[in-house]
């Protein structure tokens, strides 16, 4: 009679850690009394606990069913009065909330009418809350999804060496015209009663320009008029000024926007 060999059957590991299976459960193993314990702090308050328990059941939010969401929620309040009693006060006061809506639903009570005529339901408060709470969670996790500093990327600083050109702005008419005007009203402020010819000539004054711009780099503006020569010679020079510009001998420049205005030679 011949006898046929059926293999052992080998048990299930009770857990593998780092990837060596456990058979039996260590001798000196010690499990703190709190180790199995009910989180709750990653709920962010009484809201986000009941939200999540109405989204658990799959229920409309406009039509709760009083009377298992607040048995459901009772039990995580009774777990957390055991575990930490100093975090279960704000839970306490919706629990007494969701009590007294359960109430208001089984016992009899007097059409509360709002002013659309409508009867009012008890857990209308609560509706508005849990929907004005999940629109601010929602936007909340939108705000977390977009990229931050120092979470999602890393400023970076890259020093380039370069020689940099400073290009001066042009001088636009009505800088000059501004300028102008400032240099007109200081000539009437220095201005003398005189009756006496002048001969006044638009080439001699050029003439006169360009020697003195050839002693200096930049001239100011400012500096090639005579405030106290009077109204007729600011304009014989003011014009001068403009025909040596017209012939390019002469350019209007300015370091930066508002800044005092220079003639320099070509």
């Amino acid at each position: 009679m011949n006898q046929l060999a059926f293999p052992t059957p080998v048990a299930e590991p009770l857990a593998q850690v780092r990837g060596e299976p456990f058979h039996d459960i260590p001798l000196d193993l010690f499990i703190p009394p709190d180790a199995l314990r009910v989180f709750l702090e990653a709920f962010e308050g009484p809201l986000d606990l009941l939200l999540y328990l109405i989204r658990r059941q799959n229920v409309d939010v406009l039509d709760i069913p009083m009377a298992s969401l607040t048995a459901q929620y009772m039990e995580y309040v009774e777990a957390m009065k055991v575990q930490q009693l100093e975090l279960a006060a704000e839970y306490l006061l919706m629990a007494a909330v969701l009590i007294e809506i359960k109430s208001r639903l089984l016992l009899p009570r007097p059409a509360v009418l709002t002013e659309d005529g409508i009867e009012e339901d008890p857990r209308a408060a609560l509706v508005r809350r849990l929907l004005e709470y999940e629109q601010i969670k929602a936007a909340a996790f939108r705000l977390d999804q977009l990229p931050q500093a120092e979470r999602d990327f890393q400023w970076v600083e890259v020093w380039l060496q370069r020689t940099a050109v400073i290009q001066l702005p042009d001088v636009h008419p009505a800088d000059l015209l501004e300028a102008w005007q400032y240099i007109a009203r200081r000539a009437r402020l220095n201005r003398h009663h005189q009756v006496s010819k002048e001969g006044l000539s638009v080439r001699q004054r050029m003439s006169e320009l360009l020697k003195r711009l050839q002693r200096e780099q930049y001239t100011p503006f400012v500096d090639l008029f005579d405030t106290v020569a009077g109204v007729a010679d600011l304009v014989v020079s003011f014009l001068a000024l403009l025909e040596l510009c017209k012939e390019r001998l002469v350019q209007i420049a300015q370091s930066e926007p508002y800044q005092p205005i220079y003639a320099k030679l070509v």
